[in-house]
């Protein structure tokens, strides 16, 4: 058992009370069981976070949606966990939703964790949209700071050329100078 999943093993456990069907679903093999939890009415929250995570680290697809759903959750363990199964899952739709997630305004608070998988992923989709999550972070007074900085982290971790006008304007940005400075020097020279 990988560490993120006996993290969320051990949290949801405590959240499902002792219940008879939290043990079911961790010890289950059945993807066909931990599926229908993702389908069927009524289930508690915790059920489908499990049934989804160990469905998206198994490389099932039918978890996408739950995945991207809680992804999006405005608790940072949930969002955590689906960014760690969603990294693992392989579906080609990951990277475009975690991009519509990091850009998304209306959402901003629970964009850490969609930026980090597009960093993770590596896709086409990364670069762009860390760059336009973070010139809208370089606002004046922008209360999401700890965005910004993993999106100045991310685009250093990618190395694109692209990036390096947005990160020569957040060396202005005390907060993230020293990152946005290392970031820089992980970006090759254009010729």
């Amino acid at each position: 058992m990988d560490g993120e999943l006996r993290s969320l093993t051990e949290r949801l456990r405590q959240e499902s009370g002792g219940d008879a069907a939290f043990e079911r679903l961790v010890r289950t093999g059945d993807h066909d069981e931990l599926a229908a939890v993702l389908t069927a009415a009524g289930q508690p929250l915790w059920a489908r976070e499990l049934a989804a995570f160990r469905l998206g680290i198994a490389g099932d697809r039918r978890a996408f949606e739950a995945l991207v759903l809680l992804l999006n959750h405005r608790d940072p363990p949930r969002c955590a966990g689906a960014a760690h199964a969603l990294a693992r899952l392989g579906d080609p739709r990951t990277a475009r939703a975690a991009a519509t997630l990091a850009t998304n305004e209306l959402r901003i608070a629970y964009a850490l964790q969609p930026v980090r998988l597009l960093v993770e992923l590596r896709a086409p989709e990364s670069v762009p949209a860390l760059i336009t999550t973070l010139e809208r972070r370089l606002r004046p007074h922008d209360p999401y700071r700890r965005v910004a900085l993993a999106c100045v982290e991310g685009l250093g971790v990618l190395g694109d050329t692209r990036a390096r006008p947005v990160l020569n304007d957040a060396l202005a940005h005390p907060a993230l100078a020293a990152a946005a400075a290392g970031a820089l020097a992980r970006i090759p020279r254009q010729r």
